[in-house]
């Protein structure tokens, strides 16, 4: 006779993990708040400087093409050369003060800017805020790291990223409706109080954190700051000056050997600020290309839309301000369900929905430009849903590559990628458009560079000025679309790479 089986003990399902109490909520999701409006300040003002291009160049300051493009750009050239080192700073002196004097010196900088009574006063205001966003941004992601329990972080990270992305249109919404009064000054200074009352959100609700006992590598910033000023000086001036010549190209040589140099003394360094072994991890390898593609898209889109707007429409400010609206609305409809969507589907299929999205959306707009703006709306909803899926698995993947205690230099290093992508955005397409607006001008306003200097030139052929923008516009967003559709794919291999790697593969030290 066969034994029967001995009794098996009963499986016990894990128990569910208690709730935090109610407190713990609360506090979590005021310090969510409080980092998510100071992120979108910093990030708004990247899009509502955009707003006022057509006031600044018809203004008294009478700035140059290359001037307006050096505006535009000052703030995010600094802004994504400190981002990493500023975050790195808040990880070893602490990530709240370093927070608050990241608000107190971005406001220091807009009163600079609107106080500005010539373009070099104005340039070196932007760059004063743009060294504050460079503490805000990446200390914002290690403050929400820190103060958000492990199991609730992701879901903290994927909410801050989508919110984050809303920063464009907000920017939009708020430059319009302060430009309307005609004076951009006011726009700077509306920023002033704003930052001061979120200096004071932040010192009452956010807990000082552990510090990081790491240096900071003053070889390792020296080499990347200077990387990363000459990448940028080559991609701001290739517009105006060439990308042919020699102080494109010098620029960008000397950008990949100090690039080179930077891999080099992170090698041999004990604690390099940005080790770069970090990008064997192919994850964050993945994710920081994804955030770069992104924000390529997204400003370039900004850069275009609201002068295409304002001269193709004729919309004024606060219509324009409001027209960029559809694309906001997936974000806030879509975005809390994408963390789930993710977890079912995984990051790559995410992707492979999301810049199909974003970069066919800019091929329909470019189509769209003479379309009643419905048409052009409903393009704007499409660009919106690529947005509200990229944006939060790109934010949640990257950061958590990285050990919780170098938070600071993960934000950093999402920051830098998407202000290195946002300024490569701006300056291809704003070549695009200045080439082609300036081939299609009517011959009384040849030699131009600007709808107001051609307007100024012929008055009398307005209607022949605008559709020659609206063309430049539209050739722009064409190639604006090309490459987020061919590098969106690369992404994409490179996460489904990424995907089948096993877990632990290819990590670098932390």
């Amino acid at each position: 006779m066969t034994p029967a089986p001995a009794p098996t003990a009963p499986v016990t399902p894990p128990a569910p993990e208690p709730a935090a109490p109610a407190g713990v909520r609360r506090a979590e999701t005021l310090v969510l708040a409080c980092v998510s409006v100071c992120s979108v300040l910093v990030v708004g003002l990247v899009a509502a400087i955009n707003l006022a291009v057509p006031m600044l160049a018809a203004g008294p300051l009478h700035p140059s093409s290359a001037q307006l493009l050096w505006i535009v750009d000052a703030y995010v050239l600094v802004f994504a050369c400190l981002v990493i080192p500023g975050g790195a700073a808040g990880d070893r002196f602490g990530r709240k003060g370093t927070l608050l004097a990241g608000l107190l010196t971005f406001a220091a900088g807009a009163a600079l800017t609107a106080l500005a009574p010539n373009i070099g006063v104005m340039l070196a205001g932007r760059v004063v805020s743009g060294v504050g966003a460079a503490l805000v941004l990446p200390n914002s992601v290690g403050v929400l790291v820190h103060a958000t329990r492990p199991q609730r972080r992701g879901h903290a990270l994927a909410l801050w990223g989508a919110v984050t992305g809303l920063g464009g249109l907000v920017g939009n919404l708020g430059g319009g409706a302060l430009l309307s009064s005609g004076s951009w000054r006011l726009l700077f200074w509306a920023v002033v109080p704003l930052a001061l009352a979120c200096a004071l959100g932040v010192a009452l609700a956010v807990r000082r954190s552990g510090r990081s006992p790491r240096s900071l590598d003053p070889v390792g910033t020296v080499l990347l700051v200077l990387a990363t000023v000459a990448l940028l000086i080559g991609i701001i001036e290739g517009p105006g000056s060439g990308w042919g010549s020699p102080l494109v190209v010098g620029a960008f040589a000397v950008s990949a050997l100090l690039w080179a140099a930077w891999v080099l003394a992170g090698l041999r360094a004990a604690h390099p600020l940005l080790d770069p072994r970090l990008f064997r991890i192919p994850m964050l390898s993945a994710a920081s290309l994804g955030m770069f593609v992104m924000f390529f898209g997204s400003f370039g889109l900004f850069y275009l839309n609201a002068s295409l707007l304002q001269y193709g429409r004729g919309f004024s400010l606060v219509q324009t301000g409001f027209g960029v609206l559809p694309v906001a609305l997936p974000i806030v409809v879509v975005a809390r369900f994408v963390p789930a969507l993710a977890k079912r589907i995984g990051f790559a299929a995410t992707l492979l929905i999301a810049f199909p999205c974003i970069g066919g959306g800019l091929f329909g707009l470019a189509s769209a430009a003479h379309a009643p703006y419905p048409v052009y709306a409903l393009w704007l909803v499409v660009v919106g849903v690529g947005f509200a899926l990229a944006m939060p698995v790109l934010t949640v993947e990257l950061t958590s590559s990285l050990p919780p205690h170098r938070a600071g230099v993960a934000g950093g290093l999402q920051s830098a990628t998407r202000e290195l992508g946002s300024a490569l955005g701006v300056a291809v397409v704003g070549t695009v458009l200045t080439a082609a607006f300036t081939a299609a001008l009517p011959a009384a306003a040849h030699g131009q560079h600007s709808v107001p200097a051609a307007l100024a030139a012929a008055p009398a052929e307005r209607t022949a000025v605008v559709d020659a923008f609206v063309t430049g516009a539209g050739s722009a967003l064409h190639v604006a679309g090309a490459v987020t559709l061919a590098a969106g794919a690369v992404v994409v291999l490179a996460a489904r790479r990424a995907a089948r790697k096993p877990a632990g593969a290819d990590t670098a030290a932390p």
